[in-house]
């Protein structure tokens, strides 16, 4: 049953990126009758990587404040820089250009970084990916949480969309495959209990 839904999730997934896809370049003219002042300073603390860390800290805290949830802090973390990694790479090979950098829209210069140079490409959305990878975690052990979980990830991806970072095929993707190595790495670790292991051998050894 728990298969068959995965096979929906992703399915549904494809499709809402291919029908992304065709309202890529569009999209943007919705936000330019929505944009103003007060959403801005609404959704810009979202956009930011410290947001980030901070909302990361603050889960890890979660799973530590749960002694029986403590084994899956490492595997979470493992997923977030496998995402990382692999969004990087995905980049690389991909090389679309942001939105803003495509003039689709325009962006104050004060949010154009270095890290938003050239080099640092569009498809997909990193913050999606990293938002997205953690969703399995939170499902499975602190269900009550996953939908406000999955509230602030959207969040974040709008809020890439709205300030002319990503499009929405690219949050949709990032999203999509963010997801599907937070679950993957899930389904590894019941089947051979490495980051388990060692966590017991490291609670042992220091914390004992």
């Amino acid at each position: 049953m728990k298969h068959k839904k995965n096979t929906l999730f992703f399915l549904l997934i494809v499709i809402l990126f291919l029908i992304s896809l065709y309202f890529d370049n569009s999209i943007f003219n919705l936000i330019s009758y929505i944009k103003n002042n007060r959403l801005d300073s609404l959704l810009m603390p979202l956009t930011t990587l410290i947001f980030e860390i901070i909302i990361l800290i603050l889960i890890t805290g979660i799973f530590l404040w749960k002694l029986n949830k403590r084994k899956w802090i490492m595997p979470m973390w493992f997923s977030l820089g496998l995402s990382a990694f692999a969004s990087f790479l995905i980049k690389a090979v991909i090389q679309r250009a942001r939105p803003f950098q495509a003039g689709l829209i325009e962006i104050s210069s004060s949010l154009v970084k270095n890290s938003y140079s050239l080099w640092d490409f569009s498809f997909p959305s990193n913050h999606a990916m990293l938002a997205f990878c953690i969703l399995p975690f939170i499902s499975k052990e602190f269900p009550k949480l996953k939908y406000l979980w999955i509230f602030i990830a959207c969040l974040i991806g709008f809020s890439r969309i709205y300030f002319g970072f990503h499009f929405l095929s690219d949050v949709i993707a990032g999203a999509g495959i963010g997801y599907l190595i937070g679950a993957l790495i899930i389904k590894a670790e019941k089947e051979n209990f490495f980051w388990e292991n060692l966590y017991n051998r490291i609670y042992n050894r220091f914390v004992r």
